[in-house]
Order: C-alpha cells, then structure tokens, then sequence
C-alpha cells in the first residue's frame, strides 16, 4: 500500500516545510549520508516518499510520502479515513488540557509533523537526570526512547483506511497510543520480539532514516523492559474487534511492593502450613501402626474389650474406640457399655 504511486498528485502537493525539517534532521544525525547530496526530487525517490509513474513517467508522491509529508486537505483525498489526535487529560475537571487534531488546518497534519509536536508534548514532564559526555549534557533517557518507539510503532502499524484514526491520549497517570487495525504479528509476538511486520514498511524505512524505530521487530519489548527497570506497572497491549484497533498502555503508576510485614506473615504461614502437613504424615503413620498392632493383638486374644486394647497400644479409650471403628475387618460385639471387638477370618 504505501508503495503505491499516486498518478494524479504532482510533487509540489507535498509539504516543502516539513521536507526541509526531516532533511536537516537527517543532516544532522548522519552528516556523511549519500542522500544528503542529492536535489529533494532525487531524495523524495531515494526514501521511498516518491516514485516514477508507469503511465506518465514522471514522478509522483507514493502513498506513504503523502502520509508522511502531505497537508492533510490532500491525504484525506486519498485516505478519507485520515486522522490524527493528541490529547492530553492532565486534569480531570478539564475536559482536554490540550489538543493537537490533524484537521484543525492550524498545521500541516501530516505523520511527520505530528510524530514531534505530539512527542515533544509526551516528554514536557519526564524527570531528566543530570548526566554528561565528553562535557556535554545528555537529556535522554531509556523513557524518553520507549517513548519515541511506542509514538512511531502507532503510526508505522496504523491501517490507514481504517476508522477512527490515531489516537494518542495523554492522562496524569498514563500514556495511551490507539491506532485502527490489529497487530499483524498478535500481542504475544509483540511483547515477545524479535519479527518485525509493520503494516507500512516505508514509513517504518523513513523513520529509521532519522534514528526513529525499531527494525528488528525489538521496540515494543524495549518498552516492556525500560517500564520493569523503573518499577512501573507491566504495559498493556490490547487489541479491539470491529472495527479494528490495537492500544498500547503505558502506566506510570508503580508496581505494589509486598511490605515486609506481610513477607514475614507469608512466610510463617508458609511454614506453618509445612509443619501442620509433617504433623498430619506422622500422625497418618502412627495410627497405621496402631491398627497394626490392634490386629495382633485380637488375633491372639480373640474377642477383646476397648479397655484391654487400649491399654495394649498405650492410648486412650476414645482414641482406640475411634481407631476401631475405622478397621474394616474389626466389628463390634455388644452393645456400647459393654463392647468387645473380634477380628474377621
């Protein structure tokens, strides 16, 4: 899909501003790069943003460079179910602190420029540690990557002709990136890793180009571990049928430590339980040696009274009543005040 070659849509309908912010950012991150010598037509082509037509020859944007640098009034054009939405619900008794919609025409509305106002907008309020090489400050973090990774895998995976658009919901507490169209690879293959299946490949190739994204199908499972290494609760991924959407949740809340108090109840319990359980298995053995030894004993002396064989196996009388009781081939002879028990032949 994003390979196709849009015939009727000459170059100049793409956005010349945000093709010159992704060029000085690609210059900057790879100085040396061939691409960086050629003419934007040469590098448009080069990306993978256009294409030369079959049918006129010349070139034309290709689906994914009018994705990724068209104004929205011509994606739609092409895509009618085209949308992008950030919104952030910093505070509840406010409906949107902010918002940033791909059709206010305030902008472009295109995937590039969306992908950094809206990222810039997620790490406004992540902690930075202190931190330099070679004298120079660092301000990133593992975070602040998950971050880029989840925004870009929400646009790389999204279904385009899908409804309802992208959302991306910025809450107190938590991050949630919604994009139409299930995961290709499912969500245990996704928290697992290692296969790599985006949904439009040259948008994935695009991103890449400026350091953006995962090719290795190892982005959402860096996630996963840079929200364990901070302690935060496990990320959910959750897929949504007709229509089709896949979510990622990022939650910020930390995971709930067991206290101390109750590792040592558990424990205790623990150890109780295992004592209780050896107590039982001994008891179990000594009442088997008892119904043992009363056997033997009614085999020599025949019909016995419960006294003569409780004083016999050294227990009380309830005891050895209720041990008799539970051998079946010992029956009772008379009634309660004056039983004796015999043994069956």
């Amino acid at each position: 899909m994003d390979m196709d070659v849009l015939d009727d849509v000459p170059i100049s309908d793409l956005n010349y501003e945000t093709i010159q912010g992704y060029r000085n950012r690609h210059r900057a991150l790879k100085p040396a790069h061939p691409f960086g010598r050629l003419n934007d037509s040469e590098y448009l082509r080069s990306i993978g943003a256009a294409a030369i037509s079959n049918i006129d020859k010349c070139l034309h944007p290709t689906a994914a460079g009018m994705l990724m640098f068209g104004d929205e009034y011509n994606i739609v054009r092409h895509f009618p179910e085209y949308f992008l939405d950030y919104r952030e619900i910093l505070d509840p008794t406010i409906r949107w602190t902010d918002r940033l919609q791909s059709s206010s025409g305030e902008w472009s509305g295109n995937i590039c420029d969306f992908y950094f106002r809206v990222y810039n907008k997620l790490v406004k309020d992540i902690k930075v540690p202190f931190k330099t090489i070679d004298g120079n400050r660092i301000d990133d973090t593992p975070v602040h990557e998950a971050l880029r990774e989840a925004l870009a895998n929400c646009l790389i995976n999204a279904d385009f002709y899908g409804v309802r658009g992208i959302v991306v919901r910025k809450e107190a507490d938590r991050i949630v990136f919604e994009n139409p169209g299930y995961s290709r690879t499912g969500k245990q293959q996704m928290k697992k890793g290692g296969i790599s299946d985006p949904r439009n490949k040259v948008l994935m190739k695009m991103f890449n180009l400026i350091n953006i994204g995962e090719r290795a199908g190892s982005g959402v499972p860096n996630i996963f571990n840079t929200w364990e290494d901070q302690g935060w609760v496990e990320p959910v991924i959750e897929e949504q049928f007709d229509p089709d959407r896949t979510l990622l949740i990022l939650s910020f809340d930390k995971k709930q430590a067991i206290k101390t108090s109750d590792k040592k109840q558990a424990i205790k319990t623990s150890d109780k339980k295992q004592a209780n359980k050896s107590c039982h298995k001994k008891q179990n053995q000594k009442t088997l040696e008892n119904i043992e030894k009363i056997r033997e004993y009614l085999s020599k002396n025949n019909i016995s009274k419960t006294s003569d064989i409780a004083e016999y196996i050294g227990l009380s009388l309830p005891r050895t009543r209720a041990i008799l009781k539970e051998i079946p081939d010992v029956s009772p002879i008379g009634n309660n005040s004056n039983r004796k028990w015999t043994l069956q032949k």
